[in-house]
C-alpha cells in the first residue's frame, strides 16, 4: 500500500457537500475535496427502485486516517444512512503522498 486513501461519498447537494468538506478540512483529516456537478443516482430503498440527483465527492486523506474520515463523515452527513465508501491506494506519485501527509494530521 502506498499510504494514501480515498473516499467515496454522494450527497444531496452542493451546499451540504462543501460544508463536510470545509468541516473535514478544518480537522486536518482530508487534504482535498473534490466536488462534482451533479450526477443522477437510481437505487434500491426501503425496497423500491428510487431515482435521485446528488452531488458526489472524492475525500483524498492518509491510509492512517481513513477510518478516522469515514467516522467523521458519518456525523457530519445529513442522511440516516449515508453511502461512505473508502479504501487505501496501492500506488501514489511520492509528491501526492508528501503533500497528503504534510497536510493530514497524525
Amino acid at each position: 500500500m502506498s499510504g494514501a486513501a480515498l473516499i467515496w461519498c454522494p450527497f444531496p447537494d452542493a451546499e451540504s457537500a462543501r460544508t463536510a468538506a470545509d468541516a473535514l478540512l478544518d480537522d486536518a483529516l482530508i487534504a482535498c475535496a473534490n466536488i462534482t456537478g451533479a450526477i443522477e443516482s437510481r437505487f434500491v430503498w426501503d425496497g423500491a427502485r428510487a431515482t435521485g440527483s446528488e452531488v458526489g465527492v472524492l475525500f483524498k486523506t492518509t491510509a492512517a486516517r481513513l477510518e478516522d474520515v469515514i467516522e467523521r463523515l458519518g456525523e457530519l452527513h445529513p442522511y440516516d444512512t449515508p453511502a461512505i465508501l473508502g479504501w487505501q491506494v496501492d500506488e501514489t506519485h511520492p509528491a501526492t503522498l508528501g503533500w497528503l501527509t504534510g497536510s493530514v494530521s497524525d
